[in-house]
């Protein structure tokens, strides 16, 4: 150990101008006023189905930012309120056919005559049945929403299937539609807890925490007390999507009704270290703790832990680790998932693989996510050879890659390569997921390479992968700021005939006049490029004029 702290002093040395926090801004939040349930909805609803149904642009739905920072998240946070895919029921071969006739009646002058049709089909509704084709039609609330009203009319309803409904409504931001149901989940005499807090999740997803304060003060308004779960529930939504800053204020605003106490604060630590790794602030938070007489526990060393690690920082890592042990908490496996990562990180394998040792000897056993700790870093240094290496490893231990080993290899591959990886993702049963194609097509558009970008757009085809408005707006900024106008337009027309809405940054991008499209940016390369032809030839011919003068001579 005393060597590992050797090294990383040197380390520290060496990248003091190097290793820096990295700062993150908090997204922006808009005040609105708090939305009362409203029929006028519904009806709005039911006057929509002549309308192409279509996925809102500003869907709030969890996005995951395909990077080291984000997967090596060492802790996860459990909420009450995640929403899985329906697995507990076999809805039978009537899935397909009611996805079908949904949207095929979805054209329909009004909700009764929709409702007519499904009646007339023949399917028969089934709790099972109706919870699965909400979630297959997450993506399009309005067909998940007529879904709903059918199992609703037949019965086929519960708790469960009004909180998937609560979900997808939340992901569109159509709240007050989610709390018209909320109202009848309340009118019906069921629990609306649970359907309270996917309404705090939803609302600090979209990046509103001050509604999702709002909706944690009127659960009291459903007889409902906002106790100690509760308030937990409130500030994990908050730090799980940036709200930090505000789940820190409310979390000592209340500390006299929820005295202050480790779990708390881990919960701000938890975001300050792995939402939006800032060192400055975690160490704020790790002294405020001191201030308040709260004793760090191994949770708190392990968040600090992971964000130190993040950030390449060697010895602070290793300092609380020793520190953690010290004081006679058991490190645990997120902990040396952490160290791994920062010693490949800072080309200390061999220490890495000492960890990993001793792993194996206090009795925790390295898992895929240790060994994929170790590949991202190469990966993202371009030392393949060596991430094969450690790949080679894995599968000797009976350890199979997983989504993120594939993700950690498209680091470092061409287009070749990343073809040959989407392959093996799918013959694995491992994706490629909607998020593996917006972190490809970011990276070969940040590198100016947009005809990669348009193959691989291509490809999403033959996954099944269907682009939202993120890939769109993606590629259609990455074509426009690589000079490739024509086919930005191209697409972002694409974009809007598929129901996406105008972004008004990506319409100014593209206001450029037509008759330079995608040809001003080429040109500007043409034209550099000749200039260094040009003094190629030059020093050619002055090279030579010496030679010549050195002859004569």
């Amino acid at each position: 150990m005393m060597a590992l702290f050797s090294l990383a002093r040197r380390l520290q040395r060496i990248h003091s101008q190097i290793l820096s926090p990295f700062f993150l801004q908090h997204p922006a939040t808009v005040p609105s006023p708090f939305p009362s349930p409203s029929v006028h909805q519904l009806y709005l609803f039911s006057l929509a189905f002549h309308q192409t149904f279509f996925i809102s642009s500003q869907t709030p739905v969890v996005t995951s930012n395909f990077s080291t920072l984000q997967s090596l998240s060492s802790q996860t946070l459990n909420y009450p309120f995640e929403i899985t895919p329906p697995l507990n029921h076999d809805p039978g071969p009537q899935e397909p056919a009611l996805l079908h006739l949904l949207k095929r009646v979805a054209h329909c002058s009004s909700e009764t005559e929709a409702m007519a049709s499904l009646d007339e089909s023949g399917i028969k509704a089934t709790l099972g049945l109706v919870c699965s084709v909400i979630w297959t039609l997450r993506e399009e609330w309005r067909l998940a929403f007529l879904a709903f009203k059918w199992g609703e009319k037949w019965g086929s309803s519960g708790e469960k299937t009004y909180e998937l409904m609560i979900w997808v409504l939340g992901n569109h931001r159509k709240f007050n539609m989610a709390w018209c149901l909320i109202r009848d989940l309340y009118r019906s005499s069921m629990d609306t807890r649970r359907a309270m807090f996917v309404m705090i999740d939803r609302y600090a997803a979209a990046s509103d925490p001050c509604m999702a304060i709002q909706t944690f003060h009127t659960m009291e308004k459903f007889r409902m007390s906002p106790d100690e779960e509760a308030f937990s529930t409130l500030l994990k939504a908050l730090c799980r999507y940036g709200n930090i800053e505000e789940a820190e204020e409310i979390m000592l605003v209340n500390k006299k009704l929820f005295p202050l106490d480790a779990d708390g604060f881990n919960i701000i630590l938890n975001g300050w270290c792995n939402v939006l790794v800032d060192v400055i602030e975690a160490k704020r938070v790790w002294r405020e703790m001191s201030e308040y007489c709260i004793i760090p526990n191994a949770t708190s060393y392990t968040h600090m832990i992971s964000c130190f690690s993040k950030v390449g920082n060697l010895f602070d890592s290793l300092r609380l680790y020793d520190e953690m042990k010290k004081r006679g908490w058991d490190p645990g496996i997120e902990v040396y998932n952490s160290l791994v990562y920062v010693l490949a990180r800072e080309n200390c394998l061999n220490e890495a693989y000492n960890i990993l040792k001793k792993m194996k000897k206090s009795g925790l056993p390295p898992d895929s996510a240790t060994y994929n700790a170790m590949i991202r870093p190469l990966c993202e240094s371009e030392k393949v050879e060596e991430a094969r290496n450690i790949l080679s490893i894995m599968k000797e231990e009976n350890l199979s890659p997983t989504m993120e080993t594939y993700h950690a290899f498209l680091h470092s591959v061409g287009i070749e390569g990343t073809l040959e990886i989407l392959d093996c993702m799918k013959a694995g049963s491992l994706g490629p997921t909607g998020d593996t194609f917006l972190f490809i097509l970011g990276k070969f558009l940040k590198v100016e390479q947009p005809e990669h970008a348009l193959k691989i757009w291509a490809e999403m085809k033959r996954f099944e992968v269907l682009p939202d408005s993120r890939h769109y707006i993606i590629l259609v900024k990455g074509l426009a700021t690589s000079g490739w106008l024509v086919k930005a337009r191209e697409y972002y027309d694409e974009m809007r005939s598929c129901g996406f809405l105008d972004d008004p940054k990506l319409k100014k991008l593209l206001e450029e006049p037509k008759q330079h499209s995608g040809s001003m940016r080429q040109r500007g390369r043409i034209e550099i490029k000749r200039s260094k032809q040009l003094n190629e030839r030059k020093g050619k011919k002055s090279g030579q004029k010496k030679k010549v003068n050195a002859d004569k001579r």
